[in-house]
């Protein structure tokens, strides 16, 4: 969920039971939940597709971060009338899914923070709303995947869209539109890639105080947990390791835009790179788990600098798999990229194809998911 100012205020998460007609419990779905996104792990909206589970999920005591998006037929039946305002006043963020095709119940209308109105069903012009009409409900504006539906939809007067702004066509230029200052970070990565020794990698780092920067303030965080304070680039490097630093260095090529377009961007592409680490991470050596991770990240790398792959990959050393896969759209990493867009797409049947394609189970699927929601929450 993507406000005004294009910052991720909140994560959707869909669930969809495997079984419509036995789906789990809503506390085994909060449980399973709870050590990937605790009470202050900030917003999720939980778009729950099962009526039977969401009803489940409707009469259960909820954290006050988890947001509950509720069809807009469920939302008119005045048997859930109670579960709602029982909701409500305990705090809970309630959303409205779709256009109601009759009126709210009077004591359900105040219980709804926002309404979500998918493009597909999209009627504003961003004029004032026809006589007789009250539009009382900030809406968010769902199904945006590029940046000119996300920009059109605070056109229309969003408060927010829901979506991954991604699918932006890139048209081959012929030169790089690559920002000045993210020069060194390319020619870092190139440096690492050639191995050079620490003495020419400090150099590059001095010349950087950017970067400099951000490398001490991410060692030196609880994240990495180490016992004493890093003062030095030198030490730094060599503590990280070079298969760290180039790491480290995709995740810093990956979110040094300057547009403020591409904050959704950055975020999608780091999650990409968690969640393709951890479907494999029961199945590959630990290099090669960082050539997927560096495959996700950098996946979008052709949308931050207006660049397509072919062009783009030509400046930055990766492995031959991740060019394979992203240049290509084949190899042995494609197939979980694949995967990974299923998710974004929440798509089941799509998620289960591409499952299936990779040997994996759905239940696989799901823990690698929960495991980047927690990584990815470690690393904000």
């Amino acid at each position: 969920m993507i406000d005004r100012h294009r910052a991720v205020t909140a994560l959707r998460l869909t669930v969809f039971p495997l079984r419509n007609e036995a789906p789990p419990p809503a506390g085994d779905l909060l449980a399973a939940m709870a050590e990937a996104w605790p009470a202050d792990a900030g917003r999720m909206s939980l778009n729950i597709v099962g009526e039977s589970l969401l009803q489940d999920l409707l009469q259960t005591e909820l954290p006050l971060n988890l947001m509950v998006e509720v069809p807009a037929f469920m939302a008119c039946d005045i048997a859930n009338a109670a579960a709602l305002q029982a909701l409500h006043a305990a705090g809970n963020t309630l959303l409205i899914k779709g256009r109601p095709r009759t009126p709210l119940p009077r004591e359900v209308l105040p219980c709804f923070a926002y309404s979500i109105i998918d493009l597909s069903d999209e009627r504003r012009d961003g004029q004032p709303a026809p006589g007789g009409v009250s539009r009382t409900i900030p809406h968010v504006q769902g199904e945006v995947r590029t940046l000119g539906q996300m920009n059109d939809a605070f056109t229309r007067g969003a408060i927010a869209v829901l979506g991954w702004p991604i699918d932006d066509t890139i048209v081959a230029s012929g030169k790089s539109s690559a920002q000045p200052d993210l020069q060194a970070i390319v020619e870092l990565i190139n440096r690492v890639d050639r191995s050079e020794p620490v003495e020419r990698l400090e150099a590059v780092m001095k010349n950087d105080p950017t970067m400099a920067f951000r490398l001490m303030r991410y060692i030196n965080s609880p994240a990495f947990g180490l016992s004493v304070e890093i003062t030095s680039f030198r030490h730094a490097i060599m503590l990280l390791g070079y298969k760290r630093l180039k790491r480290w260095l995709a995740l810093l090529l990956a979110s040094a835009s300057r547009d403020v377009n591409m904050k959704p961007v950055i975020y999608a592409a780091v999650r990409r790179g968690l969640l393709m680490e951890e479907l494999v991470r029961d199945h590959v050596d630990p290099d090669s788990r960082g050539e997927y991770f560096i495959c996700g990240v950098f996946s979008l790398l052709d949308r931050m600098m207006r660049q397509p792959f072919a062009e783009l990959l030509n400046n930055i050393p990766v492995p031959d798999n991740v060019k394979a896969a992203l240049v290509d759209d084949a190899g042995p990493y494609h197939p979980y990229l694949e995967l990974v867009r299923a998710v974004e797409s929440a798509s089941v049947y799509d998620i289960r194809s591409a499952a299936d394609g990779l040997l994996l189970a759905v239940s696989e699927v799901n823990v690698a998911v929960l495991r980047a929601l927690s990584a990815a929450r470690q690393l904000d």
